[in-house]
């Protein structure tokens, strides 16, 4: 039996890929709520997957695992759609009230996201009813500081985000800036393993019912990262890149190299694996790693995404 079919007929995932987290839509006779909203450029796209899902029904609910622009990018266009309430968790309330850019990480990894408003908040312990399920909210620090996970006891049923996916987890972003993350990333890990899990939504994959292997698999690269923070570093780095190449398809190397400068996340990433002077060799190397793997195509001074991505 597939995972999906592990879940109650009240939720129902959109998987998206990588520029766009997964989408869960939760529909019961009193409202229907979606669950991450994927990147700004998919929002027209999420849009026409609830449109289709709920028919002449509206959406009522948006709800934000966390604020990484993959998770929150398609909120204004829903919001714009239908006069939908919104939750995020309430650690970036104010960044979000003041559109901070320096607490906001858009602009830190060289993303987009459309400005968006917000009705209420979640904070770890609270609860919610969603597709006619009581849900938990988790707080899931680590890969974000301010990210929750929602868990559903009575249909053992965990919406992770970035905190467990089939294979590992999310960039631990927190460490780029000297921050303590991977020790955050360990206990969350270690409340998913108290849980009463049958079945995972990730941000990122098909949902999935090997738990315990898959936390094993987490278990052991956390402590592959915590042995040496350079792998992190480097993992972020390459990341960023296919993201943005998933988003503009191809980039010229130069622009790469102006984008390392003037993104925070990846100014800091590269910062703990090399001296500045040495930067366009850095990206030559992990590029070329990135091409040897198939995540892109390096042509010349042109980086391209492939066409299958």
């Amino acid at each position: 039996m597939s995972a999906d079919a592990m879940l109650p007929p009240s939720v129902r995932v959109f998987e998206r890929g990588w520029l766009s987290s997964n989408n869960v839509l939760l529909v019961d006779d009193t409202r229907a709520a979606l669950v991450d909203t994927g990147y700004a450029t998919h929002a027209d796209q999420t849009v026409a997957l609830v449109r289709h899902a709920l028919g002449a029904r509206a959406l009522d609910l948006v709800v934000n695992t966390h604020l990484h622009s993959d998770h929150c990018g398609g909120n204004a266009r829903l919001q714009a759609e239908w006069p939908c309430d919104t939750l995020i968790p309430a650690a970036s309330a104010d960044a979000v009230r003041a559109w901070d850019d320096a607490r906001l990480t858009f602009r830190a990894t060289g993303q987009a996201c459309e400005r968006f408003g917000f009705t209420g908040t979640l904070s770890p312990g609270d609860r919610l009813t969603l597709g006619g399920l009581d849900w938990q909210v988790i707080g899931a620090p680590g890969h974000d500081p301010d990210s929750v996970m929602l868990h559903c006891a009575g249909a053992r049923v965990l919406i992770s985000a970035d905190a467990l996916w089939e294979n590992g987890f999310g960039v631990i972003f927190p460490e780029l800036d000297g921050a303590s993350g991977f020790a955050e990333q360990q206990a969350v890990l270690e409340t998913i393993a108290r849980l009463d899990v049958g079945t995972v939504i990730p941000g990122h994959g098909a949902p999935f019912t090997g738990v315990d292997a898959a936390l094993e698999r987490a278990f052991a690269r956390i402590a592959w990262l915590k042995a040496d923070p350079a792998r992190n570093a480097k993992n972020a780095l390459k990341v960023l890149i296919v993201f943005k190449l998933l988003e503009v398809r191809e980039m010229r190397f130069d622009t790469l190299l102006a984008m390392l400068h003037d993104a925070d996340a990846m100014r800091a990433a590269a910062t703990q694996l090399a001296p500045p002077q040495q930067w366009p060799a850095l990206l030559r190397e992990l590029t070329g790693d990135l091409a040897k793997n198939g995540a892109v195509i390096a042509d010349g001074e042109r980086i391209v995404a492939p066409a299958h991505v």
